[in-house]
Parts: C-alpha cells; sequence; structure tokens
C-alpha cells in the first residue's frame, strides 16, 4: 500500500495562482502559525514563499519540510522591503499576497480576495477586514481604546470610495492583509525603501497611479498586537514619518494642482503638516481653527482664522489637521452643511 500524499503533492507540477510572499526575521515564537495559517487555506492552489531576511533566532528550522508549496528564499538582512521584492522576483502566480511572520490569515482569506478581485475587474490592490488582538501573554485579548477604534475604522473602510476618501488619515489597508494582481504590483516597481512606512508609501503610489483599491466583507486576518512589532522598532514608523509621506505624496499628487490650502487646526498637527508641504514646495494660505487664544493670531507667518470663515473659502482646499476621538464627524458635519465635499474641497489628514 502507497504512502498518503501530502496536501500539497497534487500541486508540485501545477503553477500556483496565488503567491504569498512573507519576509521574515527573527520570528521564532509566531512563525509557524503564520506559515500554517497559510498553508491551511481554503484555496490551495498558492505557492508559500519564506524570504529570510538574516534571522539568527531559528525561526527557520522549525518550519515544515513537507509541503512542495513552500520555499524559503534567503536575503541577507536588507530590511522588510528587499526581503518582499526578493520573493516578488522568485514568484510565479497571477496574484500576490503579502503576509507578516506575526499574524493568522483565516482558512477563508485567500479564497474570499479571490473572489472579490475576480467579481470587481476595476480594483487593482484587495485588503481584508482585521480582528486585532494583543499578545501579551494572554493570547487572545480583545484590543483597548485606540487599537478598538483604530480597528473599526479600519473595517470601515471597504469600497474604493471610503478608502480613497480617507487613506490620509492612515492607511486603510493593514500590510498584511494586501492582494495585488501582479501587473498592478508591476507597475509600481513593488515596495521601496522610503523614509517613512514602505506599506503606505505604496499604497500612497497607488492611489497617485489612479488604481482602486477595496476589501470584501468579514474578517480575514487576526493581526497580532505585540512589543516587538517592526512599527514598534523602527523610527521609520513613527508618527511623524506618517505625516511626512502624506505631504510628499499629496504635493505631487492630489494637490499638485494648486498654488497653496488652508489647514485646518494650528495646533501641532496644523503646524508639522504646513511645515512638511512647505518643504515639498506648497504655501500655505492660512491656519483655521476653534481655539480663541489662537484665532486672530499667526502661526509659522500665516494668519488663523476662525472656522467660520469657511464660507469665504471657496476656491481654497482644505487640509484638516485635527485627529482627536469625534473631531471628524462634528468637522464633517460643519463642512457639509456649508456645501464643502470630502475629497473635491477638503482632505482630513490626521
Amino acid at each position: 500500500m502507497s504512502a498518503r500524499a501530502s496536501p500539497g503533492d497534487r500541486f508540485h507540477d501545477v503553477t500556483p495562482v496565488v503567491s504569498v510572499i512573507l519576509p521574515v526575521r527573527n520570528a521564532r515564537s509566531w512563525l509557524r502559525q503564520a506559515v500554517d495559517s497559510i498553508l491551511s487555506q481554503t484555496f490551495q492552489r498558492l505557492e508559500l514563499l519564506v524570504v529570510d531576511d538574516h534571522s539568527d533566532d531559528g525561526s527557520i528550522g522549525q518550519l515544515p519540510g513537507d509541503d512542495p508549496r513552500l520555499r524559503v528564499l534567503r536575503n541577507p538582512g536588507r530590511g522588510v522591503s528587499s526581503a518582499f521584492n526578493v520573493g516578488f522576483a522568485q514568484s510565479r502566480g497571477e496574484f500576490i499576497a503579502r503576509m507578516d511572520a506575526d499574524d493568522i490569515a483565516l482558512p477563508e482569506r485567500l479564497e474570499t480576495q479571490l473572489h472579490y478581485l475576480r467579481t470587481y475587474s476595476d480594483i487593482d490592490i484587495c485588503g481584508a477586514c482585521v480582528e486585532i488582538f494583543v499578545d501579551d501573554g494572554a493570547d487572545g485579548a480583545a484590543p483597548a481604546g485606540g487599537n478598538r477604534r483604530y480597528q473599526a475604522w479600519l473595517n470601515a473602510c471597504r469600497s474604493p470610495e471610503a478608502i480613497r476618501r480617507e487613506l490620509f488619515i492612515e492607511s486603510p489597508i493593514p500590510n498584511p492583509t494586501a492582494l495585488f494582481r501582479r501587473d498592478a504590483l508591476q507597475q509600481l516597481g513593488a515596495y521601496g525603501d522610503p523614509d517613512w512606512p514602505e506599506d503606505y508609501d505604496l499604497f500612497l503610489r497607488a492611489d497617485r497611479s489612479g488604481m482602486r483599491m477595496g476589501k470584501p466583507d468579514g474578517v480575514l486576518l487576526r493581526w497580532r498586537e505585540h512589543g516587538q512589532r517592526l512599527t514598534r522598532q523602527n523610527p521609520r514608523y513613527e508618527w511623524a514619518r506618517f505625516q511626512a509621506a502624506k505631504a510628499h505624496h499629496l504635493a505631487r499628487g492630489r494637490l499638485a494642482t494648486l498654488s497653496s490650502v488652508v489647514i485646518w487646526g494650528a495646533g501641532p498637527s496644523g503646524r508639522l503638516m504646513h511645515d512638511l508641504l512647505s518643504a515639498e514646495g506648497m504655501a500655505v494660505s492660512a491656519f483655521l481653527d476653534v481655539h480663541p487664544r489662537r484665532v486672530g493670531g499667526e502661526k509659522r507667518g500665516v494668519p488663523v482664522w476662525s472656522v467660520d470663515r469657511v464660507g469665504e473659502l471657496e476656491a481654497h482646499f482644505i487640509l484638516v489637521a485635527v485627529g482627536a476621538a469625534g473631531a471628524r464627524a462634528r468637522i464633517r458635519d460643519f463642512l457639509a452643511e456649508r456645501g464643502r465635499e470630502e475629497g473635491r474641497d477638503y482632505l482630513f489628514v490626521a
């Protein structure tokens, strides 16, 4: 009697439809769970390219050796963008999926995302809704405070219109959920190595290129929050670097034809956005604010006006640099009552 075939055997000589690329450096505690979550997908015509970016904690030694869909590639410690791009160069799939070494894909992730891209031929990049969980010794703990609000915001941004509208608040596509059409990723030149988050940069470049992004309904990935995440360790993921990415791509994209803008919010967020836009060669005509001690004065050499002057500013695009909880809804209502349309007349950048 012959031995029973492993799940991957019947795909050994079949070209994969999806190439999943998983960069890793020192993720021994979580890597096997992430890999198993991909190899056990309901959609099985895949290859998983684990790109080892010079791990020294034994991460790779714990990988399964009996599934031909799994390949391990080496990258000599050049960083996550380089590691992904090494995997992309070796990939064979029509679709390219991103995965992180510390997250868990739910079994139907790829099947659901593929169905979405095949249904909506005008969508270039498919993200997914997530469940954030905290790995602090109590696996599965619910996120607290800001993470709860962040998860709710992420999972509400699903349509291409919502993602385009809110793209400059934060990245609406969690990086480990991204599924790309191969030709779209090739057109973008894959991931770059900027001075700000590489994933956000990629999605901002996609927006500038006119690409559309969307998400299907339903949670498809468990997103692990822990203190060793790259986003908690590397200065390129600090808040100010996100703001720099926004200013850079706004000045070269959505605002490129404008001579100046107005910033709502003369506090620290607004002043930083002023400085970053100025460095990109864009003028700021004024600040808008509600604080009586700011209104009537100057910040960065430009006037601070009351928000009640919005009606006089039909020719000015407004960047709203206020991110306090609940403020966006109030500002949206205020601007809608005065005939201003989000995306056309103003954008949130905080």
